[in-house]
């Protein structure tokens, strides 16, 4: 409703110099006034020819009038020093009367009153314009007060939401706002109760139909005549506040009743109507009810209503035909597997399947609805049931399964057909046979690279202990660079391979993704060419991610060649990154997102895009849509496996014609940022010269042969074993309560035949518990520290160099010794 606006008029201020005096009522009286008391005395001096009379008579005139002004003005002074002051209680509840939230400010913008819709809403401390839930119009809402005072009265929408406010310059001076704040559901509550307690409510009842408004509490709010006189009695005239469900019971059978009814009343059948379109709270209903002898018909029969209100809440696909083999009721779910919203006309089942499978439904049909069943342990139930593969109209390439059963007991219906929507079935079906393949090829691909790498590391120290003995400009020093070379690719290759398979080495940082992509913005706009156009946006809020930087630009990089080579003639690609919080992340609804806070990135081009059925193979291994010579296929399948490995999620979304979209989730990082250390002076490179022991394990005998020959070149002893049992054999070969080994370092490949590397060192430790271990291995490091739960240990990557074995000998032997010495 609307409320009255409080206003008065102004009162006049005299002008300090008036050009024009304004003769008013009161002084015309007065001028009256003293004009008749100077005729008076010019009378009075002319009667007695003695002005002196006249001049005493004036002056007792005037003396007189005076002391009648002066009271005068005491008494108006008296009352309007006991004029009332403004009563903040009597404004809050003439505010009241309004529904929707409403509050008065003065001048300085402070809070005078405000009804109980507004605190509710707002809270007690809330003053225009600093709305809580409304700081996004903070400016317009600030803009109509400028304009209530202004013009008196102001009246804006805010954007698109429904919230519309008022703002009213009130009070007798005119000092004062009056705001209101409506949405609609004032207004729409109103019109509910008017309609439910008023006129179209009596006609309800006389209808038979008894009706009820609910909060979302559960309390009644407002009733037709009929409901309260049979819930509480006709003496009661209001029901206002009180539990709907304590106005009912239930008896053994499960039938409704009104709880002052008596034991031979008539059941009730109750109709739930939600009122969610947001003009009450949500929760909100209307309550229908009526009498329904119908419910007392005997259990032994089945009345086709209550079989169909069944049926209709059950999931399943059902529907009963007769026995002419039409259809008598389908339930939703029936009508939603069959496509029955696409099919114009379906009188027979036949009717829903395509050419080739109707004589098929039809004889199943005809064939059951002629069927005699035994009598069972449950009376007339269906007995005889069969399936038939069939193949709908609207979905003829999936074969769905049709179960025909007969049926007996039902009224009319002689057939019950039922039909599952296998669609959504179908679908995850697919994504769990994707998944199991995935899962399979990057199971594959990381033993093909771990096996690979082992080769590549004996070509590459091959080629090594070669290059010793040559030098630049011999003939066959540049064969020996080239093999080198091609193996350097070769190990590019095994990278990306585990790179799918998330089994790659990272070495993570804390990074901002804005950082990240302007390291790399150059070289894209270099690969993009002078025909694409290359856009970066930043947005806010976003968060730190921890990955390698190095890995996190070979994902930007792949998806720009992707996209480049999505747009031949030019384009424009977009590089976006902005932040995604948990609440967000819930409202889009995705399965495999869990809820968090990410930072996101996202690469869009203006290109062909991907066709839908090409869409879900992007990210296989050696999947390519590229002629021939063009492409490897492992470029999107690398980014899936670093952003993985990262713990990270991608999704792409194309449209044809239109371009296509990837998207990057990787989860913030909350825990704490290292500061920057100083950066340390470059340290003259050491020599790779050394001494000591060194037992190398390993199953492969061109890795072990290369490592024995590149080690022994640096000075160290070394000593061989081609597996687990071996190195123990060698190990126990020391005699008892030795504390040392022999050995400075233990080299070991980590996965090995019988024994593993992890394993046997377990073994070696029980005697050895300071020996120095350094694992060799094709698999990323930080997942082998993850499955290997020893101290002390260092990793060296596959396939590595003679110059990075040595280093890396020499850093585990320095580490051990400053060990030692901090003990």
């Amino acid at each position: 409703m609307r409320l009255p606006a409080l206003r008065a008029e102004p009162i006049p201020l005299r002008a300090a110099a008036p050009a024009k005096v304004t003769l008013t009522p009161d002084r015309l009286i007065a001028a009256g006034v003293a004009g008749l008391g100077v005729a008076s005395a010019v009378m009075l001096a002319r009667a007695a020819g003695d002005w002196r009379f006249a001049v005493g008579f004036l002056v007792g005139f005037a003396a007189i009038a005076a002391a009648i002004v002066l009271a005068a003005r005491m008494r108006v002074g008296v009352v309007a020093e006991s004029a009332p002051r403004p009563d903040r209680a009597l404004l809050r509840a003439a505010l009241d009367v309004c529904e929707e939230p409403a509050a008065i400010t003065d001048r300085a913008g402070r809070m005078i009153a405000a009804n109980v819709a507004y605190v509710d809403r707002f809270g007690a401390a809330a003053v225009p314009p600093a709305l809580p839930g409304l700081d996004l119009y903070a400016e317009t809402v600030a803009a109509a007060g400028r304009s209530a005072w202004r013009e008196g009265d102001a009246e804006v929408a805010l954007g698109s939401t429904r919230v519309t406010l008022h703002v009213l310059r009130a009070g007798v001076g005119e000092d004062h706002l009056l705001w209101r704040i409506g949405d609609g559901r004032g207004e729409g509550r109103t019109d509910a109760l008017r309609l439910v307690g008023g006129g179209f409510g009596d006609r309800l009842g006389r209808a038979g139909l008894m009706a009820a408004l609910i909060d979302e509490r559960g309390r009644v709010l407002v009733a037709n005549k009929v409901f309260i006189a049979r819930a509480i009695g006709p003496q009661v005239s209001s029901i206002t506040g009180r539990d709907f469900a304590a106005c009912l019971t239930q008896d053994e059978d499960g039938a409704l009743h009104f709880a002052r009814d008596p034991e031979d009343a008539d059941p009730l059948r109750l109709l739930h109507v939600p009122l969610d379109d947001g003009e009450l709270a949500a929760g909100a209903a209307a309550m229908l009810l009526f009498d329904d002898p119908a419910q007392r018909v005997p259990e032994s029969s089945t009345r086709p209503d209550d079989l169909y209100g069944l049926l209709g809440m059950l999931p399943l696909g059902l529907a009963l035909i007769d026995r002419d083999g039409r259809f008598l009721f389908q339930n939703e779910a029936f009508r939603a597997a069959a496509g029955m919203s696409d099919v114009e006309h379906a009188v027979y089942p036949s009717d829903l399947v395509v050419k080739e499978d109707k004589s098929a439904v039809s004889d199943a049909v005809r064939r059951f609805a002629g069927a005699k069943p035994a009598s069972g342990p449950f009376g007339n139930a269906p007995i005889f049931s069969g399936d038939v593969a069939v193949r709908l109209r609207h979905r003829p390439d999936e074969p769905v399964s049709l179960t025909v059963a007969s049926a007996r007991g039902l009224g009319d219906a002689a057939v019950i057909l039922s039909l599952k929507d296998s669609a959504e079935e179908g679908r995850l079906q697919r994504q769990v046979a994707q998944a199991t393949k995935m899962q399979a090829v990057g199971q594959l691909a990381g033993g093909v690279a771990h096996d690979f790498n082992n080769i590549l590391t004996a070509v590459l120290g091959h080629c090594d202990l070669i290059l010793m003995r040559h030098t630049p400009g011999d003939s066959d020093y540049d064969d020996i660079q080239q093999i080198r070379h091609n193996a350097n690719r070769a190990a590019g290759l095994t990278r990306q391979l585990l790179a799918f398979s998330r089994q790659q080495t990272l070495r993570p940082q804390v990074l901002q993704l804005p950082d990240v992509i302007s390291e790399v913005s150059n070289l894209l706009r270099r690969l993009m060419g002078e025909s694409m156009q290359l856009v970066i946006n930043h947005g806010r809020s976003i968060g730190p991610v921890r990955a390698d930087p190095g890995q996190l630009e070979q994902v930007i990089v792949n998806l720009a060649v992707n996209a480049r080579d999505a747009m031949p003639d030019g384009g424009v690609l977009t590089i976006r990154t902005y932040g995604v919080s948990a609440a967000e992340v819930r409202r889009l609804g995705a399965d495999v997102l869990p809820a968090g806070d990410y930072s996101a990135f996202s690469v869009t081009d203006t290109g062909t895009g991907i066709p839908p059925d090409v869409l879900p193979k992007i990210f296989e291994p050696f999947f390519t849509t590229k002629d021939v010579g063009k492409g490897t296929g492992l470029g999107l399948s690398t980014v899936y496996g670093i952003v993985k490995q990262s713990g990270g999620f991608i999704f792409a979304d194309s449209e044809m014609g239109k371009g296509t979209s990837f998207v990057v989730y990787l989860p913030v990082f909350h825990g704490e940022i290292a500061s920057p250390e100083k950066e340390k002076v470059k340290e003259a490179p050491q020599e790779l010269w050394g001494s000591g022991s060194i037992l190398v394990v390993e199953d492969e005998d061109m890795v072990r042969s290369v490592a024995e020959r590149a080690l022994s070149r640096q000075g160290y002893q070394v000593r061989t074993a081609a597996n687990g049992e071996e190195a123990l054999e060698i190990l126990n070969q020391v005699p008892a309560g030795e504390a040392s080994s022999g050995f400075d370092l233990l080299i070991s490949d980590v996965m090995m035949p019988t024994m593993d590397g992890p394993t046997m060192v377990a073994h070696a430790r029980e005697r050895f518990p300071e020996l120095p271990i350094l694992f060799m291995s094709g698999y990323a490091e930080e997942q082998l520290r993850r499955s290997i739960n020893l101290d002390n240990v260092s990793f060296l990557a596959k396939p590595f160099s003679v110059q990075q074995l040595a280093e890396a000998a020499r850093d585990a032997l320095a580490r051990h010794a400053k060990a030692e010495k901090a003990r």
